[in-house]
């Protein structure tokens, strides 16, 4: 895939060529490095230019900031050839980290911040992530305590942020940070903080899985910034933080879909070639049984996504359509467990080469979690699709 790939109009054609351009990418850049990137836990700064270079990181941004407008349908293809064929949620999640952390900038921001920031961040030169989870927290947004004080020109910034992709090696980190009321939604602001910020440290986590990923803890302790750093207006942090978790939700639903299928091609591949009492496994009926199964929820969680991608780029994502935010709620608990499903059954299609570290499906099973939990866990889900459906 190159630059030129830049979509305007997109049809079936195009939107095929590019994930056929993605997939040689992952099957080159990704598939080959990524056990061995899993054990150094950390993957080259090097990739993010190379994605750079050919496209995938400004995939939906405006071209004056270096991007390619592109659609929701477009951008989930690549997201499903990026996953089923890299097969790595790690890579996935710091590669793309910008795309939690730059949405708010990019809607909210002055024409300056974007530029200063979004900008070199679609070079690939810099990385952005996105901090508001803390210790304690969770999910529960509107109870954070970290604050941010007006001092002269800027804010002073003293609080704890956990769970942070890319929160080691980013270079601009857009903060959830309390400027107002000392508790509830009203009270909460978004600032970029820079990564080289005077009193900012960071902590490495250790995980289940996304070994590969950076994932911080970070402290500030009076970190100063310059208030031109705000996104929007005070006390506006929180509309745009929930908004920001709708794309985030559809994303993860497609990842967990490509990780899926990456499980079914090599549990097929393996039953295909591997032969027990004289005949291959997929000779099996029970084997095949697993596999159809596979294919059912593969396909049901397909056409869901599918759906929704056509609705948000109708603009149901835009407008936050209750309807739609509720679909895309139900359908990342669909999609990850359909990843759950058959990541499991992959596993034991391979038997005992399923549990050794280097197969994707191995892999896979271990990210499982983090996908369920990651950008609202499966309970926070189900609770807010049944407010956004009026039950």
């Amino acid at each position: 895939m190159s630059a030129s790939y830049a979509v305007h109009g997109e049809d079936d054609e195009a939107v095929a060529a590019m994930a056929d351009a993605v997939r040689r990418f992952a099957e080159r850049e990704i598939a080959p490095h990524a056990a061995a990137w899993d054990e150094a836990g950390e993957f080259p700064r090097a990739l993010y230019t190379r994605a750079a270079s050919l496209g995938l990181l400004g995939l939906g941004y405006p071209e004056a900031l270096g991007g390619t407008p592109a659609s929701w349908r477009l951008r989930n293809a690549v997201t499903l050839a990026l996953c089923r064929y890299g097969g790595s949620g790690g890579v996935m999640a710091s590669l793309f980290s910008h795309n939690i952390a730059l949405p708010p900038v990019l809607h909210h921001g002055t024409p300056a911040l974007q530029q200063e920031v979004i900008t070199p961040v679609l070079r690939g030169e810099k990385i952005a992530a996105l901090a508001i989870t803390e210790p304690g927290g969770g999910s529960d947004v509107a109870a954070l305590r970290t604050t941010a004080r007006r001092d002269g020109g800027d804010y002073v910034i003293d609080g704890e942020k956990v769970f942070i992709t890319s929160g080691m090696r980013a270079d601009f980190l857009t903060v959830a940070v309390r400027t107002g009321e000392a508790q509830g939604p009203a009270g909460i602001s978004l600032l970029v903080v820079p990564g080289d910020a005077a009193g900012l440290s960071r902590s490495p986590l250790k995980k289940m899985g996304w070994w590969c990923s950076d994932t911080a803890q970070l402290r500030f302790d009076h970190v100063r910034v310059p208030a031109r750093y705000l996104i929007g207006e005070e006390g506006g942090g929180f509309r745009m933080v929930m908004g920001n978790f709708n794309g985030e939700r559809l994303a993860l639903a497609v990842a967990a879909l490509g990780f899926a299928e990456a499980c079914y091609d090599e549990a097929l591949d393996w039953a295909r070639q591997r032969k027990t009492f004289g005949a291959a496994l997929v000779e099996r009926q029970v084997i095949r049984h697993k596999l159809v199964d596979m294919q059912m929820h593969i396909a049901s969680t397909q056409a869901w996504a599918d759906a929704l991608a056509l609705r948000a780029d109708a603009g149901d994502e835009a407008s936050g359509n209750a309807d739609w935010v509720a679909q895309v709620c139900l359908l990342k608990n669909h999609a990850t467990q359909t990843m759950q499903f058959c990541a499991d059954q992959a596993v034991q299609i391979l038997g005992g080469m399923g549990y050794m570290r280097g197969t994707k499906s191995e892999r896979i099973y271990r990210e499982v979690k983090v996908m369920m939990i990651g950008g609202g866990a499966e309970e926070i889900m189900k609770d807010l699709a049944a407010r956004q459906l009026g039950l």
